[in-house]
């Protein structure tokens, strides 16, 4: 008697939940700008946003290189994943994450809160700018890979997951700008409330571009979820 058991591989579903966790990151950080600026412990709202952008900066680095070693064979995934994090900026995304942590932490302490927050949202500007193209390039990868391997045009779904990524991109690039002369000028002045204010703005975008990116990279994996790794038997006799 033979019976099929099926099982499903999880590389895709992992990534695609990190993308999530991405994006819910990005509303956590929105949602506590928002309070804060509000005007409920703004001091000690910023420094609980800038703990959380940085884990899901953390989140979104290992999702998109964990995509890019799933792109070619596992004897070029090292190589894929080198050149990823070489070109594409994802390198800036794992020390500014962790920095981003480890000032919050500082901050929430009362180690000078608010130059350590502003400082924090300045090298989330440069780490949004420099990795803006991450998800775009990722789209042009699987979908290069996928029409020499299977040889088939772009489905729909594909169609808008490129759409997604392309625009997510060039939202990420002038969000991450923002920010980064929004740190810039709450370092320089000297008013604490200005200052604060500046912060929790700049973390409020930050996190609102988290929200599309991460959107825009579950959609990408999932759009991109090949047949033969979704599936799979295995035959008990």
């Amino acid at each position: 008697m033979n019976a099929a058991i099926s099982h499903s591989r999880t590389p895709e579903a992992a990534a695609a939940f990190g993308g999530a966790m991405d994006a819910i990151g990005g509303i956590a950080t929105a949602v506590l700008a928002i309070i804060g600026l509000a005007g409920w412990r703004p001091e000690l709202l910023a420094g609980v946003a800038t703990i959380v952008f940085g884990v899901a900066l953390l989140i979104q680095g290992g999702t998109l290189l964990s995509e890019y070693s799933q792109v070619f064979t596992p004897a070029g995934a090292l190589q894929t994943a080198s050149d990823a994090v070489a070109g594409d900026g994802l390198a800036a995304m794992f020390p500014v994450g962790i920095a981003g942590v480890v000032l919050g932490i500082l901050a929430l302490l009362g180690v000078a809160p608010y130059t350590l927050t502003s400082v924090s949202v300045i090298a989330f500007g440069a780490a949004l700018m420099l990795s803006a193209q991450s998800v775009r390039r990722l789209y042009r990868m699987q979908a290069d890979t996928r029409l020499n391997s299977v040889g088939s045009s772009y489905t729909i779904r594909e169609f808008l997951a490129g759409e997604m990524a392309a625009g997510s991109a060039g939202i990420q690039f002038i969000a991450g700008l923002a920010a980064l002369v929004l740190g810039i000028i709450a370092v320089v002045m000297t008013a604490s409330v200005r200052n604060e204010v500046l912060t929790l703005v700049a973390l409020l975008v930050v996190g609102l571009t988290n929200i599309i990116s991460g959107s825009a990279l579950s959609g990408l994996v999932l759009s991109f979820m090949r047949p033969e790794s979704q599936t799979g038997s295995t035959v008990v006799r």
